[in-house]
């Protein structure tokens, strides 16, 4: 079993990026051959500051080495490390119709707040098919905002087993309903767009602040509270076991405890969790030489199966 996913290097990591990408890949470490890279192309559409580009690479990958990534056991690549997949992008691209690129709603989402309408963001979810049907990934865990660019690479891949013979797996979305949507400071949907993160290895003082910042409703520290509704007690949830969210739960419903307690009990599950990363990270940090070892080796692999696979696609197109 394949599982594949890509992360871009547009900002800081947070919340929403671990949860719903990034820590199932790190699971399915335990049960699976794990393809992860590093979405650079991607994020060109956005991002054109050459040496910020550069350095979100790098950060992007020392965080998921500091996050529990293997490199002995999964593939961990740059995708421009990865060129072939530009060629499989155009084979998919002469099959894909207007119309289904049309419904896409990333498109429309990042239009309407501004980013400009290029080719490459309204043929994205084109490219992100090639990187999914390039490695032949049975298994690609996505958010839910995702699933429809999936879906896009599901029919692509059957179009062009439909018109050229059987030549890629279609591949299935791996969405963790529980944190299929990870709830931002404000309450919305956790996104570097709408200014709400919590950055998963930002400057402890400042992430302990944006903790505090939690939107809360006006009810006293007496009155009983609705878990279901709390942005505290949602992400609490992704972090504690199901005996310490039970007892969280209770302590909102009978009253008697204020949000600001329960944003203090957040905050140290939070530490508990990504402190020891945060070491773990300051200490890869200082040797840059092993994490240009890491991408080398990461690109050398992905790039042996890339060959593979673009050969049996140029030979079913009639490129040979």
């Amino acid at each position: 079993m394949r599982y594949l996913s890509g992360i871009q290097p547009s900002g800081k990591l947070h919340l929403g990026n671990y949860f719903a990408m990034m820590k199932p890949m790190l699971e399915a470490q335990e049960r699976a051959n794990v393809f992860a890279f590093i979405a650079d192309y991607h994020a060109m559409t956005t991002v054109q500051d050459p040496a910020l580009l550069r350095e979100s690479c790098r950060e992007v990958a020392l965080d998921f080495l500091a996050c529990g990534l293997d490199p002995t056991r999964s593939v961990f690549y740059r995708q421009s490390d990865v060129p072939e997949v530009h060629e499989l992008s155009w084979f998919l691209s002469v099959l894909a119709p207007m119309g289904l690129l049309e419904r896409c709603h990333s498109f429309k989402d990042k239009t309407s707040r501004g980013i400009a309408a290029s080719h490459g963001l309204f043929a994205y979810p084109v490219l992100m098919a090639a990187d999914i049907l390039m490695m032949q990934s049975d298994v690609v865990p996505v958010g839910r905002d995702q699933k429809q660019h999936l879906e896009v690479a599901r029919d692509l891949a059957i179009k062009f087993n439909n018109a050229f013979g059987e030549s890629f797996k279609v591949p299935e979305p791996a969405i963790r309903e529980e944190v299929a949507v990870v709830p931002g400071l404000d309450g919305q949907k956790m996104s570097k767009s709408y200014n709400n993160t919590i950055e998963i290895f930002g400057a402890p003082k400042e992430t302990r602040k944006k903790f505090m910042r939690i939107v809360t409703d006006s009810k006293t520290v007496e009155e009983p509270k609705d878990p279901e509704t709390s942005v505290i007690f949602q992400l609490y949830a992704l972090f504690a076991e199901s005996g310490e969210r039970a007892e969280m739960a209770n302590r909102f419903r009978a009253g008697g405890y204020g949000y600001g307690d329960a944003k203090k009990a957040l905050h140290e599950k939070f530490e508990s969790v990504f402190g020891p990363m945060r070491e773990k990270r300051e200490a890869l940090a200082r040797d840059p030489a092993y994490l240009d070892d890491v991408l080398a080796d990461g690109a050398r692999r992905a790039r042996a199966v890339a060959d593979e696979t673009l050969a049996m696609a140029r030979q079913a197109v009639g490129l040979h």
